[in-house]
């Protein structure tokens, strides 16, 4: 399990209780929904490429395992891939 901590300004602590009447647990929840929208993501594209792969027996029936055992790039990784791509091979 990971922990994030983050620092608000008084102005952003004031502005956030303005809207909210629990920082904490509305940024927990937005971090939580962001989180799964990934865990989808990764699933769906598991999914797609274990399908399409004769090798493959079987699927995890975990959703959570299928994206565990995923190897997939950090999105700061794929930015990277994309601002340096391979050279094109001959």
């Amino acid at each position: 399990m990971a922990t994030y901590t983050i620092t608000l300004t008084e102005a952003e602590d004031k502005a956030i209780r303005y809207l909210v009447d629990d920082p904490q647990d509305w940024i927990q929840n937005a971090a939580g929904s962001q989180a799964q929208r990934g865990v989808d993501a990764i699933y769906a594209v598991e999914v797609e490429r274990m399908t399409a792969d004769p090798n493959i027996v079987s699927i995890p029936a975990n959703k959570e395992q299928v994206v565990l055992d995923a190897e997939v790039l950090s999105v700061v990784e794929r930015n990277e891939q994309a601002e340096f791509p391979d050279p094109p091979q001959e």
